[in-house]
């Protein structure tokens, strides 16, 4: 009796390429996220999507007593003048912030830029406030924001401005201290932005005669469309959920001056027991955050294509 060996049947590819992906999606190397994924969907997952339930009660944050109040706390925030004032401040800090932080930045990106024995070291001191606390930066600028004429900044240029006590120069004082502390992190974006640009390029543009000013405009500027695009939603967005700055150094003051969304939401639930209301406020916080951020990419991207 003769025994017949039968050969192998081969795997058609379509059936290799689908086992490779059901190997590879239960891959080992996914479960080395699973601990972190927990961990955010305990931290910011789950807050989250209990806070939009609280957002329509009247929870007081201790205890279990609350009752479903519908859309009053929308409405109430509509006729609240207090957070219309805070929406108004808050929208003004961040035009500020975006306008003077980003134009600061570029300034400084392209001193740096420039071929300097010393570009390395300013840099480094350059971009050193952004790793401070913001707080250890507000409480610095407090001094020097001292209204004694002697000292601070009114020492220095000779004047006598109460600079985080008068209503009308508190909120750009605060504005000043942000630019002060983050135009140097809008510098390293635009300087990352000006090492991507060729230099045949602009060797090309001095060839055809083209100057300093109108190389940066025709070359440079263009090319620089992503960096300002990524300064542009980070100086936004940070300027629209301004908190630690403002609470350390005025909290609030004078009165309501300085007063942004993140100032009121936090005193509505911790300082007034209005845990419901104060999450109605962040909600509606979060949701003007994302719109305003999807219209800038949105039209940002746009810009960079047309470029």
């Amino acid at each position: 009796m003769t025994l017949t060996t039968q050969p192998p049947v081969e795997t058609p590819p379509a059936v290799r390429a689908r086992r490779a992906r059901r190997a590879a999606s239960f891959s080992p190397s996914w479960w080395f996220a699973v601990p972190a994924l927990l961990v955010y969907a305990g931290v910011v997952l789950y807050p989250s999507i209990v806070g939009v339930f609280y957002a329509f009660t009247d929870w007081s944050g201790i205890g279990e007593g609350k009752s479903f109040v519908g859309l009053a706390n929308f409405r109430a925030i509509l006729g609240d003048e207090q957070v219309m004032g805070s929406l108004g401040n808050t929208l003004l800090l961040t035009v500020a912030i975006l306008v003077v932080q980003n134009g600061v930045g570029l300034l400084l990106a392209l001193g740096v830029h420039a071929k300097l024995k010393s570009r390395t070291l300013l840099r480094v001191i350059f971009f050193s406030p952004v790793v401070v606390s913001p707080v250890m930066v507000a409480f610095l600028w407090k001094y020097v924001y001292t209204p004694d004429p002697s000292a601070g900044l009114n020492g220095l240029l000779g004047l006598d401005i109460d600079w985080l006590g008068d209503p009308s120069v508190a909120l750009w004082s605060i504005a000043g201290m942000v630019v002060w502390q983050y135009a140097g992190y809008s510098m390293v974006i635009f300087l990352a932005g000006l090492e991507g640009v060729p230099k045949e390029l602009h060797e090309a543009a001095m060839i055809d005669g083209a100057g300093t000013l109108q190389r940066f405009r025709y070359v440079t500027w263009p090319l620089l469309a992503p960096a300002l695009t990524i300064n542009l939603m980070l100086s936004t967005i940070g300027g629209l959920k301004l908190f630690d700055q403002v609470f350390a150094a005025t909290n609030g003051g004078p009165g309501y001056a300085t007063e942004t969304l993140s100032t009121v939401l936090y005193k509505q639930a911790f300082v007034y027991g209005k845990f419901g209301y104060s999450t109605a406020i962040a909600l509606v916080l979060a949701l003007f955050v994302a719109a305003v951020s999807l219209v800038q990419i949105y039209y940002l991207r746009s810009r960079e294509v047309a470029q």
